[in-house]
């Protein structure tokens, strides 16, 4: 089994406005990087499918699945927070986002691949049960959670994300007590930053564990070995997902951490390990942040290929 790679030309066609940091050149370099790399020879390569709306109302109310697809623009911009507007191209790329998870679960499950990454955008864990935020309009990793429990056999999904923002639309959706035996998450984040949330009394499913401005590698390895892995052990995923946000990254100027591409690496590996004793070695990987280009790429490249064993 190899390691699937999900995307879509859709994804490219989603923009916000120019100068707006959430662009399709940040797909572009990833994808420019994977191929230089010769990486892409080694993949299975696969084109996102469209998420129905069905799959997106396991976890978004009907209201705002109804409201997203019904105010779709068919020239200029609609905006739907400060932060994050659709173009006439951007439900099909939200759609393509969210539905790149439900395919990799397919794959996996299938025994087609053994993990899986979405090169997709727009980026989804800000996105809460009604509202768009944060350049996110779906939210992919909790729709690819909540299909794996629905329409699959495993039980329990572990949702771990390393974003420099907190995940509060992933935290808001899966901090409803019927997710609490079937879904943790682990997370660290930049704090106090955008959206400036994930201390304040989590529930009993989330791990969350704010970073200071500065911290780096040693620090977030600190957070994984202490309070990542041993809830992770306990609570035996039978899938992991991943929100990969490579702005974290130390020349990511969007945020303030500093890791760099050996971190991401270390922490694959770890991820890794676990789903081998746990998840039969199941992972999807969805993209998040990461706005600096070059360091996007190489992150992205670096977590892919040791997805891959490569």
């Amino acid at each position: 089994m190899t390691t699937a790679y999900i995307t879509h030309p859709d994804c490219l066609r989603h923009e916000m406005g120019p100068g707006h940091p959430e662009s399709p050149e940040r797909l572009t370099a990833i994808n420019e990087q994977m191929r230089s790399s010769g990486l892409l020879d080694e993949l299975l390569c696969l084109e996102a499918p469209l998420a129905s709306a069905d799959d997106l109302k396991r976890v978004h109310r009907s209201s705002y699945v109804d409201l997203i697809f019904e105010h779709a623009p068919e020239q200029g911009y609609v905006q739907l927070d400060p932060d994050t507007a659709m173009n006439p191209h951007s439900l099909d790329a939200a759609r393509r986002a969210a539905g790149a998870g439900v395919l990799a679960i397919d794959e996996l499950v299938a025994g087609h691949a053994r993990n899986a990454f979405c090169a997709v955008r727009p980026c989804g864990h800000h996105a809460t049960q009604d509202r768009s935020m944060g350049f996110c309009i779906f939210n992919n990793v909790a729709v690819a959670a909540a299909y794996a429990l629905e329409k699959t056999s495993i039980k329990r999904v572990a949702v771990v994300d390393f974003d420099v923002h907190h995940g509060n639309g992933t935290e808001e959706i899966f901090s409803a007590p019927q997710w609490h035996e079937r879904v943790l998450m682990a997370s660290f984040f930049q704090h106090p930053f955008y959206p400036n949330s994930g201390t304040d009394s989590p529930a009993p499913n989330m791990i969350n564990v704010p970073l200071a401005a500065g911290s780096g590698g040693a620090a977030a390895s600190k957070v994984i070995e202490r309070e990542w892995l041993p809830a992770l052990e306990d609570f035996k995923p039978e899938l992991i997902l991943i929100s990969a946000g490579f702005d974290a990254h130390r020349e990511d100027l969007l945020g303030g951490l500093a890791l760099v591409e050996a971190d991401y690496v270390w922490i694959t590996r770890e991820l890794m390990a676990l789903a081998a004793r746990h998840s039969q070695q199941r992972i999807v990987s969805m993209l998040e942040g990461g706005y600096n280009l070059a360091a996007l790429g190489r992150s992205a490249v670096a977590h892919v290929k040791t997805l891959a064993d490569l």
